[in-house]
This record gives C-alpha cells, sequence and structure tokens, in this order.
C-alpha cells in the first residue's frame, strides 16, 4: 500500500540503494553460517579493557566536556595526536589541517556534499570500494572507471580518464577493498604527477595503511604528493585529501575517524559537517584519545598484524589446496580482504544461494564495478573468522566451486 510519503522523497533518493553487503549481512546471521561477506575486524583484539579503564578516566576528571556539546572540527588534543603521528610518516600537518568525523563514511559523504554537482565525473579505481560509491551516487557523481591490476591502479591508464576531465580520483593505496591490492611507489608517483598536470585532486582513503604484516611500507599519496611540491614544512597545502580511521586501529563501534587537507578546504568541511551533525561525539573522541596515551596504537597494532596475518595465511593456504585451479585471487601484503576471480562463465551472484546452501557466504564482486562488470568475482573477508573456522568455510566454498566448474 502507498502512503503519501511515496511522492515527497527527493530525486537524489532515486540513486540512493540499499548498500548490498548490508543486504547480504543480514542473509548470514544465522550462527551456522560462515561468513566471508562482512569487512569486520576481529573482536578479540578490540582493546576492551584500555577503553573501560579510559572511559572511568574521562568522566572521572573531565565529565562536563566529555559529556557537553563540542567544536564542528574535533577534540583539539585528538587532532594535535594525529597531526603528531602523521608527521611519524611525512606528512606535516597542524590540527588545522585535520578534522575528525563520524567514521570514514562521514567524510566519504562530506566529500560528496563539497565537491560533486550532478554529472560530474569521478575517477576510481576498479573495482572500487563499494561504500564510496553508494556515498556519491546520491549526489549524482558519474564514474570513470580504471583497471588495476597486481600494483593497484594501472596509472597508464589514467591518462584517457583524465583527459575526459573530472572532479577528483579516488584511490585506496593500501590493501585496497575489495582487491587487497596495494599500489605500488612507482604508480603513487606517477598518479601524483599525472594528477598535477590535469590539475585533479585525489582524495586518498587510507584505512587499512598500518595494518601491514608482510613486506616494506609505502609512503602515503599525500607524502608523496608533498615531496613532489616541495613542502617540507607544516604548512600543509597539498593536492591529496587523506583519510583514515580509528576502526581498524582500535574499534568501529566507536566511529572516529579523520580527514587531512588544505586549511581552505576543511574550512569548508566543516561547515559541511555542521549542517550533517554538529560534532562528532565528544565522548568517543576523548576517550580514543586517553586509550591512545603511552604509544598504546604501536603496541596494538602488532596484535593486529599478528592476528591477521595467521588468518590470511591460513585462508591462502585452504585456497591452495581446495579450490579448484581454475579459480584466481590475490595476495595481500596487509588489510582485511582478498578478491577471487572464477571463470567467466560463472557469475558469484547467481551463485550466492548455492554457498549459502552450503552454510558459507562471501560477497559478490560485481557491485564494486562502478560502471557493470566483474560478475564473475567475489570479495572475501579473513580478518573476522579464526582459522579453523576459515579453513572449513573455504573447504564448502571449494566443493560448491567445484560443482559448478566440473559438473556444466
Amino acid at each position: 500500500m502507498e502512503t503519501p510519503w511515496e511522492y515527497r522523497y527527493a530525486h537524489r533518493m532515486q540513486a540512493m540503494k540499499s548498500s548490498f553487503i548490508r543486504e547480504i549481512l543480514k542473509l548470514t546471521q544465522k550462527p551456522e553460517i560462515i561468513s566471508f561477506a562482512g569487512g569486520l575486524p576481529a573482536p578479540k583484539v578490540f582493546p576492551v579493557k584500555e577503553f573501560q579503564e579510559a572511559a572511568h578516566r574521562v568522566l572521572e576528571n573531565n565529565p562536563e566536556k566529555a559529556l557537553q556539546y563540542g567544536t564542528t572540527e574535533g577534540y583539539l588534543p585528538l587532532r594535535e595526536m594525529i597531526a603528531k603521528r602523521s608527521a611519524r610518516y611525512g606528512l606535516n600537518v597542524r590540527a588545522s589541517n585535520i578534522s575528525i568525523t563520524s567514521g570514514s563514511q562521514q567524510a566519504l559523504d562530506l566529500v560528496g556534499r563539497l565537491f560533486i554537482n550532478r554529472g560530474d565525473k569521478v575517477i576510481v579505481e576498479n573495482p572500487s570500494y563499494l561504500g564510496a560509491l553508494q556515498a556519491w551516487n546520491a549526489y549524482g557523481a558519474e564514474y570513470l572507471s580504471v583497471p588495476m591490476d597486481e600494483e593497484g591502479m594501472i596509472t597508464s591508464e589514467l591518462e584517457k580518464a583524465l583527459r575526459r576531465g573530472a572532479k577528483f580520483i579516488y584511490v585506496l593505496p593500501n590493501f585496497q577493498n575489495p582487491s587487497g591490492v596495494t599500489l605500488s611507489l612507482k604508480r603513487r608517483e606517477e598518479l601524483v604527477k599525472l594528477a598535477d598536470h590535469y590539475g585533479t585532486p585525489i582524495i586518498e582513503d587510507d584505512p587499512y595503511g598500518q595494518i601491514r604484516f608482510e613486506g616494506d611500507h609505502l609512503p602515503p599519496v599525500a607524502v608523496v604528493d608533498s615531496k613532489f611540491r616541495e613542502q617540507n614544512g607544516s604548512d600543509y597545502n597539498g593536492n591529496v585529501i587523506y583519510l583514515s580511521t580509528f576502526s581498524k586501529l582500535l574499534a568501529p563501534g566507536i566511529r572516529i575517524a579523520w580527514a587531512i587537507g588544505a586549511e581552505s578546504v576543511i574550512k569548508r568541511l566543516v561547515q559541511a559537517k555542521q549542517g550533517a551533525d554538529l560534532h562528532t561525539s565528544s565522548f568517543n573522541q576523548m576517550a580514543v584519545h586517553e586509550v591512545s596515551q603511552n604509544d598504546f596504537i604501536d603496541k596494538h597494532v602488532e596484535v593486529i598484524r599478528a592476528t591477521y596475518k595467521e588468518r590470511r595465511d591460513a585462508m591462502l593456504e585452504a585456497m591452495d589446496e581446495l579450490f579448484p585451479p581454475e579459480v584466481k585471487w590475490t595476495h595481500p601484503e596487509g588489510g582485511m580482504f582478498l578478491f577471487v576471480t572464477l571463470p567467466t562463465e560463472l557469475n558469484a551472484i547467481e551463485l550466492f544461494e548455492k554457498a549459502v546452501e552450503k552454510k558459507v557466504a562471501y560477497v559478490p564482486g560485481a557491485p564494486f564495478h562502478a560502471n557493470g562488470g566483474g560478475e564473475n568475482t567475489m570479495r572475501l573477508n579473513f580478518s573476522f573468522p579464526d582459522p579453523d573456522t576459515i579453513r572449513e568455510g573455504i573447504a564448502r566454498l571449494g566443493q560448491m566451486l567445484k560443482e559448478e566448474i566440473y559438473t556444466k
């Protein structure tokens, strides 16, 4: 039955769909289903004790500020801490270059508010992060997709897209969601040079950068850009807006992330955020700042790396043993995901119900492709299930794939 509301939704709602992943997660809540679908950190690495103690100290020492309205920019000591940590990775910024957001997803939405008019083109990797596509669809973005390989976005293909004109380039350089692939240093440098040549800004989304458990650290694209511009001081005015989050370093439920950019951009982002939620939770920001004292994050991230490496290795070993040879997959050096490519005749969306019948779930890869394609791909998450569960789930998934490939 239609209600009067059906005729009153804004035009932008026509482009807004429920998150494909969130809808899948509703189907995989049964305890007997092994799910590789969610992008969930491992609960065993949540610093529960540290948050309990931090919350007590915050409420004991500064309850008036913790429970009061705060500034839209965010809690100043937290922004100063982020600036100090950023400098360790070569990104020299001040607190005035930083805005705290309610998760990275809000930062992506605010980027859409700031820059995207209906019909504007945005350059994305192919595949790209579904949450960004979902955020920007509401603003009427059109996408120019650049293919990827094992070194990330193929920058030799990027110039074709840049010639068509774009508001910005969106890139996840480290252990990309969904592919797990990392953008090589050479391509980071090529990306920065091409973006500068065409006058196109870069949005760098880096939620996983510190969760590297293999290989050498690579400088953020924002740092590569700063060196290209010979910006050695703390007056950051680069061509990159850098996004990151505490969701993967501490816990996603606290919804604390940040954006780094030129002061003029951050001022505009703050104006956009004022109309969204006034400010991010004062209490949560103060708790995160308290938890992070005495270099706790540096110590804690080692636990995360060890846990995720064990689970990634378990998944790769099980796939090597139990998947049919016709199936290929990426080998991430960090992060939380790997990407599977099936024979072209298979459709991962059509196979999903058969997988659920075998009590295992994944995310089909097609929704991550902004302009279609990817029907024969799927994303698997290795950070959430433990190694024994991973092996059992891969055995179920491998059996389903063998039946599909060898019985047709």
